[in-house]
């Protein structure tokens, strides 16, 4: 072989070595990359976060049972109607507190595991402070609101009757009730759950007639005496099926579920990526007194959310201590 041969081969050589070892480096980017962005997805537990305050103590519950047993968390703000399709999608990882009927529907599309039911049982409607019925008679049939709807109207309401309900991205269609079963009431949605309290605490003060969002448990029964207002019975078709219930014609021609039990729910990846925080959630169990004092906590004692928790623990440890054993 000639030196020119030679000096040839060698180059060709080297340039395969080259590329070689480009292809070698990539191939250990990619996998370093890959594996990171695993870590990062599966070493930190999702939690997410609403606006009212049993769900945002029991959050933080759950959150430190997690690292109880040597899990990162993160708390994720989040509107209680997509965090459903969140948790199927990989981005909340556990929803201690799943109720209605768009976590039955996420449930049903895939993408999460149902893992318990509480004991504490849930319910959202239309409510009234004890003394209402003395100026509404009939109450809580709902038919009743119609015959006196104008002792709930205010300045403003052009003589209709005033349901106090949440913030307008709760979706809680009560608008779309009031038209469906033909009620004279308008909806006037404040910002807050608090926002809620302050208007019954000022409707009371004054026993003046009102009716509002609520939900239990909280702390509201506790505080006062009052009644949910009966619709007709919910079905999931209420909310589907136009030609279902009272109206032909409408939708939402009925009360939101009674009675129902809170879930917690993970998402279907769940199990692999945290079998040690996956043990401990199968036996978790909020009671409704678990969550009434949650509330309780921060609405009547003033506690701060994180200092509520904190409080939830001390007050309870012979039943956590027995999740995370």
């Amino acid at each position: 072989m000639s030196n020119f041969d030679r000096a040839y081969s060698n180059t060709v050589w080297l340039g395969i070595y080259k590329i070689v070892g480009l292809i070698l480096v990539s191939l250990l980017i990619l996998t370093v990359s890959y594996e990171n962005a695993n870590a990062d997805k599966n070493g930190i537990i999702k939690i997410p976060k609403h606006d009212w305050s049993s769900q945002l103590v029991g959050a933080e519950v759950v959150g430190e049972l997690m690292k109880m047993v040597g899990e990162k968390i993160e708390y994720v703000p989040i509107n209680s109607k997509i965090v459903y399709q969140s948790m199927a999608d990989g981005d909340i990882d556990i929803v201690h507190s799943a109720f209605g009927s768009s976590y039955t529907k996420a449930l049903g599309s895939g993408g999460i595991e149902e893992i318990l039911t509480h004991d504490a049982v849930s319910r959202e409607d239309w409510w009234y402070p004890w003394y209402v019925e003395r100026a509404c008679p009939g109450l809580p049939d709902w038919k009743a609101l119609g015959k006196c709807s104008a002792k709930f109207a205010r300045a403003d309401s052009d003589g209709k009757g005033v349901f106090i309900g949440g913030p307008v991205d709760w979706l809680k269609h009560d608008a779309e009730k009031i038209e469906a079963l033909g009620m004279n009431f308008i909806v006037k949605n404040v910002d807050s759950a608090e926002a809620i309290w302050a208007e019954l605490d000022a409707a009371v003060k004054q026993k003046k007639p009102i009716v509002i969002f609520n939900w239990s448990p909280n702390f509201i029964g506790a505080k006062y005496a009052g009644k949910f207002v009966n619709f007709p019975k919910y079905d999931p078709q209420c909310e589907t099926n136009a030609s279902w219930g009272i109206n032909p014609n409408a939708l939402y021609d009925c009360g939101n579920p009674a009675n129902e039990h809170l879930k917690l729910a993970v998402n279907s990846d769940f199990k692999k990526n945290h079998p040690k925080a996956y043990k401990v959630i199968k036996k978790i169990n909020f009671s409704s007194s678990d969550v009434d004092k949650m509330a309780n906590y921060v609405d009547t004692d003033g506690l701060e959310v994180s200092h509520a928790a904190e409080q939830w623990f001390k007050d309870h440890k012979k039943k956590w201590s027995k999740w995370v054993k």
